[in-house]
């Protein structure tokens, strides 16, 4: 079964064809980053208006290296949330139009499900169930995945997600965007040498919460600059990361332990940090557990991950056919 993606939910125009779920035939992203990186983040009406720009171009790239026509396509899904409402309804609207045009069925797909499918891309043989991560600029999910499309929700963000938590901190130690990777980048040449929090909320919470950790973090960039203190900025991105990565950790390995899983699947943009991965197969190695994550391509917003969900939606029993766009769309809604 060919199925065509489109995403556009943020800041990447991404158009993909991926035959029966997990094999891509193409997978095209055109990325704002440098666009984005003069602010210091994204700017919505900007990022509407390059989908715009960019979304025909992409489809024909997308068509021509995968080497199909349109006929032989099956099955059209798009993004309808969560992300930017202007940007949503730019892949969703090039979706939808083309589905009434070829006369072919439209899903609407989940983007924060559409990440957990990209492990199915990378990983032919993985199936469910499992726990997942998925950690993202603006989401934070813990989760028991009990089949292709029926989630057990354990755990969210209460305030900052962790993806954006890197985003602030970078933006505030002024070393660029988007923070990840350079944080990551940064990391790996420096020290612990910050005493920085980790946040477990109650006991027993899946829940995550990295605010306080951002907060810390400008409090000792602040007491730093009032006394004339040079901030290492080695030694504060190794201290941020690891405060990060250690509440990561153990609270997917407590769930892990709590659902009697052995499986664990990492998504999302933060899925592509270094610190994290180690951490995960380091202690799953120990303990026996599988460390699954997706390629670097796939941790960030593509279109391949977002056909691969829109295929299993199309063969769910229970699928509900929801075509709007909604930028608030959660797991908590499904």
């Amino acid at each position: 079964m060919i199925t065509l993606g489109f995403e556009s939910s943020c800041d990447e125009t991404s158009v993909s064809i991926v035959k029966d779920g997990r094999e891509v035939l193409s997978n095209e992203i055109s990325s704002q980053i440098e666009i984005h990186r003069l602010f210091g983040g994204v700017v919505p009406e900007i990022a509407s208006r390059k989908h715009v720009s960019s979304i025909s171009p992409v489809l024909d790239i997308a068509m021509e290296k995968a080497g199909i026509g349109y006929e032989d396509i099956d099955l059209i899904t798009a993004t309808r949330g969560p992300g930017l409402i202007g940007a949503l309804l730019v892949g969703l609207t090039a979706g939808r139009t083309l589905a009434l045009a070829l006369n072919k069925p439209f899903v609407g797909v989940n983007h924060i499900k559409g990440h957990i499918c990209a492990n199915y891309i990378t990983h032919p043989q993985l199936e469910p169930p499992f726990v997942g991560l998925i950690v993202s600029g603006g989401h934070s999910y813990l989760i028991h995945v009990n089949d292709y499309v029926d989630f057990t929700l354990y755990g969210r963000t209460r305030d900052d997600a962790a993806g954006e938590a890197f985003d602030k901190v970078a933006r505030a130690m002024g070393i660029g965007y988007p923070g990840g990777p350079i944080i990551d980048k940064l990391a790996k040449e420096g020290e612990p040498t910050y005493d920085l929090p980790r946040v477990w909320l109650e006991k027993d919470s899946y829940d995550f919460s990295f605010s306080g950790l951002k907060t810390a973090v400008l409090n000792e960039l602040n007491i730093a600059k009032q006394k004339g203190i040079e901030i290492v900025p080695e030694n504060m991105a190794r201290s941020f990361q690891d405060a990060v990565v250690e509440v990561l950790v153990e609270k997917t390995y407590h769930l892990a332990y709590e659902t009697g899983e052995k499986t664990i699947v990492l998504a999302g943009g933060v899925s592509a940090n270094s610190a994290l991965r180690k951490a995960m197969e380091e202690r799953g190695e120990k303990e026996g557990f599988t460390i699954y994550y997706p390629d670097s391509i796939l941790c960030t917003d593509n279109a391949a991950m977002i056909a691969s969900a829109g295929y299993y939606e199309y063969h769910s029993k229970n699928r509900e056919n929801i075509v709007y766009a909604d930028p608030n769309l959660g797991l908590e809604k499904e």
